[in-house]
């Protein structure tokens, strides 16, 4: 990769990250009368990259695809005050997957609202076919999408968490050990530690974050 294609990498991160900040403060600003705000800012920093993700692939812009983020996580946070999502109704996965399926539809309308669009070009399968198939009451399309990047997220915010339990040291050798799939010896000569130090790590880690896992996929059942 040249250093101008390095450069629109690292600045399309920093766009990122600041949206997320913002968005975050927006939401939370949102809560501030609730009990449970912690809880609620767990929530968006656990799924927000979820939905988001799913957004943009759908065909949601960047800003839309953070409205999108915002938008669902308000409703949500409102339904469960009044008790609105029943497990016995299925899981919490499919039911957020409605929510987010719900708001990007809703980003969608505005936007063909707001640029007045004519008929003929939302005939275009070209143009229609993502809106199309997210309106779809079958769903393949983007569950599947869903599905894809739910793995994604999920191993990504165990992840996080498992940041908050270990060293960073520790991390650091389990990420290159294991995630980067370094050989033990390049590990060991790269970060300095010894031997017994890469298998305790690989072992500590990764018990926190099967046990990280395992939390968040029962959460989605």
């Amino acid at each position: 990769m040249a250093a101008g294609d390095n450069q629109k990498v690292n600045d399309g991160d920093a766009i990122l990250v600041q949206a997320f900040a913002k968005t975050r403060k927006s939401l939370i600003a949102k809560l501030d009368n609730w009990e449970d705000q912690r809880a609620w800012d767990e929530f968006y920093q656990t799924y927000w990259r979820l939905i988001y993700s799913v957004a943009v692939k759908a065909g949601l812009r960047q800003d839309e695809a953070f409205d999108c983020v915002q938008e669902t996580i308000l409703t949500i946070a409102k339904q469960s005050k009044k008790q609105m999502y029943d497990p016995e109704q299925g899981s919490f996965k499919t039911w957020l997957l409605n929510m987010t399926r719900w708001r990007i539809n809703d980003q969608f309308r505005k936007r063909k609202k707001d640029t007045a669009m004519v008929a003929g070009e939302w005939e275009d399968d070209r143009k229609t076919a993502i809106i199309d198939r997210v309106e779809d009451p079958n769903g393949d399309v983007l569950s599947r999408l869903w599905n894809t990047e739910w793995k994604k997220n999920v191993a990504n915010a165990a992840l996080a968490r498992v940041k908050d339990q270990v060293s960073p040291k520790q991390y650091q050798i389990f990420d290159c050990y294991v995630i980067k799939q370094w050989d033990a010896k390049r590990v060991q000569h790269e970060l300095n530690v010894s031997m017994a130090q890469v298998y305790l790590a690989k072992h500590r880690v990764g018990s926190v974050l099967k046990r990280e896992l395992a939390k968040l996929e029962d959460d989605a059942d």
